[in-house]
């Protein structure tokens, strides 16, 4: 099989997104599928082709007149064969991958992430690419088990397929030297008796940090708890944290993050909606029990075993998992969080996610003339 790849998140980009577009791809191409990467950027890069292993990058300059650069890709593309086009996530990905799908003679496959679907269809700009995109496609794939009624319930038509999201565990661990330098921080930073609990990576409005700082304020809990904010915070938050300890820090690449899971107690996921965090993930495969909400993947993911959750949006809810999470003692925390890891060594494994993309390529293959 032969793949083109259409994708505005790829590495040299950052976040999470950037880093499951690589793991996947890097994953199918192990399996051998070779893949050509169309990268719609955003950065000020020049157009190039470049070689990789299992296929080629293809950088796709959209600075101002993405049209344009689209228009300029399929320059690029005619005459190529490929027996698939993936849409993986973004507005442009979405646009242009159906139309090129077509003047390929391949089907489409789409791969809903979480915003792409979430807020995308509620977008006066966004919502009619994406319906676009849903009824051409020969497979939509989800990372959240209760996004496959939603997109069938819009597009009936359309054939909906679960893939979780994964973790790539290999060199994902703490070492003793970045737990000793967690061991400091606290000591500098936490008053004794306060549990960490880490709000990490870019916390817009749907990560539901003002509504999980409401809850805290209002459960009474506030001296049991210092919250570590790692990353882009949502507007309005800032203001509201000096009623609680805290620690703010800017972002942090990921390899840089096992330290600031060591710091941790809890990580917290109050999502209003959501995909499959990539921080959950992490997080609980470093054994790091979560407080977390059930919007989206998190629900295929977290409960009662390995942390404390809540129905998304709801206060008391919110609160109450707050006060189960105050009264934990250190030895319950130490049970979630190894049972936390073992679910995702268990069922979160990049060979699963790559298992289940393999078997959607496979089955949506069309028949060379």
């Amino acid at each position: 099989m032969r793949v083109l790849w259409i994708t505005e998140h790829y590495p040299p980009s950052r976040g999470g997104m950037a880093e499951s577009c690589d793991r996947i791809v890097r994953g199918l191409r192990r399996a051998g599928v070779e893949i050509d990467v169309a990268h719609l950027t955003r950065r000020s890069r020049p157009w190039r082709v470049d070689r990789e292993a299992g296929g080629r990058l293809l950088v796709v300059p959209l600075e101002d007149n993405p049209e344009h650069a689209l228009r300029r890709l399929w320059t690029e593309l005619v005459g190529e064969e490929y027996t698939h086009v993936v849409a993986f996530g973004g507005t442009y990905a979405v646009l242009g991958a159906p139309v090129l799908a077509a003047w390929l003679g391949a089907p489409l496959v789409t791969l809903l992430r979480g915003n792409d679907f979430d807020t995308g269809v509620f977008s006066l700009r966004r919502r009619e690419a994406l319906l676009t995109a849903l009824r051409g496609s020969a497979r939509v794939c989800v990372v959240a088990r209760s996004h496959a009624p939603l997109v069938s319930a819009l597009v009936p038509e359309a054939a909906v397929t679960w893939v979780a999201n994964s973790v790539d565990m290999a060199n994902w661990e703490v070492l003793p030297s970045e737990r000793a330098r967690a061991r400091e921080w606290r000591a500098t930073h936490v008053e004794p008796g306060r549990r960490v609990i880490g709000l990490i990576g870019q916390l817009k409005n749907k990560k539901g940090v003002g509504f999980l700082l409401d809850a805290l304020l209002a459960s009474g809990h506030t001296p049991a708890f210092h919250l570590l904010l790692v990353g882009e915070l949502e507007d309005g938050v800032e203001a509201r944290l000096d009623a609680v300890a805290h620690t703010r820090m800017g972002f942090i690449d990921r390899y840089d993050l096992p330290g600031v899971y060591a710091a941790c107690d809890l990580v917290a996921l109050p999502s209003f909606y959501d995909g499959l965090p990539n921080v959950a993930l992490e997080a609980a495969a470093l054994g790091v029990p979560l407080l977390a909400s059930d919007a989206g993947g998190l629900a295929d993911l977290a409960d009662e075993e390995i942390g404390f959750t809540f129905r998304a949006g709801d206060v008391h809810g919110c609160r109450a998992a707050v006060d189960r999470a105050a009264r934990a003692t250190d030895e319950r925390l130490a049970k979630l969080g190894a049972a936390a890891g073992e679910r995702v060594h268990r069922d979160f494994t990049p060979e699963a996610e790559t298992s289940g993309y393999l078997a959607v390529l496979t089955e949506t293959v069309r028949p060379r003339a």
